[in-house]
Parts: structure tokens; C-alpha cells; sequence
């Protein structure tokens, strides 16, 4: 790796907390339950927040992943965490796949995913709320993993974006343009989310 001028990514080891459990809202039991394999799209969805660091200020991620086919169904990019950054995310993933009712969307403990407007418009959409278990970062495992690749692939190998109109742009292009179309993922057999995706449509693809 010396002679070639290459070098490994590292995390940072400082972690921005994103979920506040500390809250009097009702929590939704853990349906979910780890069982993460799921044969038919648009049936379990998995969202959380993460931090996008940005000389301009804090930057916020809300992501919404289907379990079934990996793919990023949904995503906005605030520099806040009020319920509105979950809120938008949902409604967009909803607006691309309008799923059938009884999806069962899991979430974290946070304050956004508890609050009444977020509950309500999840029983508007017919969907079944899921939360972890407290502390348990175990339960919500694939939204976790996706939010890692991100930063490994996109976030930790350029430097800090200058503004959030820089950042807004390379993870628009890295979600839409590389990940949900060409990236191969291991659980699909090696075909990307949207090719997977496709095998529910043409059956001409193998």
C-alpha cells in the first residue's frame, strides 16, 4: 500500500449522537425482532439519522431503506433533526413506491420517530411502526451498515464540503446515480438495488 500511495479509511472516533430516547412518547414494540431478510419489496422499510460534517454548519441524514432490496427509497439532508427531516424522508419513499398497507416500518427510540405528527402520518400510510430496543444499535443493524458505507465509500475519503449545497449534491449523486444503480451488493447476489429490484417486474432478468 506504500508503494502504491494508498491508504485504509478510519471512522472518527468521535460519534455525533443523533438519537434522543429521553422523551415521554409512546414507543411501538420491536416486531422487527432482527429478522432482516424479507422476499418481497416494499413490505419492511428501516430509517435513522446520521451525521454529515460540513464547514457551514451540522448536516443531518435521514435515510428510509428497503429490506428487501436494498435500495435507498427515500432520503433528505437538513442541517436539523426536527421531526420534518423524518417526516419528508417517509413521505418521499412513500410518493416513489406506494407501498400496500401493513409495511412494517422500524425505527430507533428517537424523539423525531415518536412524536405524534410522524405516528400519524405512519397511520395515514397504513404502515406498522417497529422500534428497537433501547440502546441496542443491533436492531436496526441494516439502516446502521448502510449509513457506514456511505461514509467509508463517499463522506471519510473527501475532504469536509464547503457548504451544504456541495454536500446535498455528492450524496445525490452517490444514493440516485451509484448506489441504487450500479453499486453490487453481497445480499443480492451481486446485482445492485435497482437491478435486484427488477427481478420483481422482468422476469427476463436472471
Amino acid at each position: 500500500m506504500r508503494q502504491m500511495n494508498l491508504r485504509s479509511v478510519h471512522s472518527p472516533r468521535y460519534r455525533v449522537q443523533t438519537t434522543d430516547s429521553k422523551h415521554n412518547h409512546p414507543l411501538a414494540p420491536n416486531t422487527l425482532n432482527q429478522q432482516f431478510q424479507t422476499s418481497t419489496p416494499n413490505t419492511v422499510w428501516v430509517t435513522d439519522i446520521t451525521y454529515i460534517p460540513c464547514r457551514g454548519g451540522r448536516l443531518y441524514l435521514a435515510s428510509v431503506l428497503d429490506l428487501c432490496t436494498r435500495e435507498i427509497v427515500g432520503w433528505r439532508l437538513y442541517n436539523h433533526m426536527e421531526t420534518s427531516l423524518v417526516l419528508d424522508a417517509l413521505k418521499d419513499a412513500y410518493q416513489a413506491k406506494r407501498p400496500s398497507p401493513g409495511l412494517l416500518h422500524h425505527s430507533d427510540r428517537g424523539s423525531q420517530y415518536t412524536s405524534k405528527e410522524y405516528v400519524e402520518q405512519l397511520k395515514a400510510y397504513g404502515m406498522q411502526s417497529s422500534m428497537s430496543r433501547r440502546g441496542n444499535c443491533y436492531d436496526n443493524a441494516c439502516i446502521e451498515s448502510w449509513h457506514s458505507i456511505l461514509k467509508k465509500e463517499l463522506i471519510y475519503c473527501n475532504p469536509r464540503f464547503k457548504n451544504p449545497e456541495e454536500a446535498y449534491t455528492a450524496i445525490y449523486q452517490y444514493i440516485e446515480f451509484y448506489y441504487n444503480r450500479k453499486r453490487m451488493h453481497g445480499a443480492l447476489g451481486y446485482l445492485s438495488p435497482a437491478r435486484f429490484a427488477m427481478k420483481f417486474t422482468d422476469k427476463s432478468v436472471a
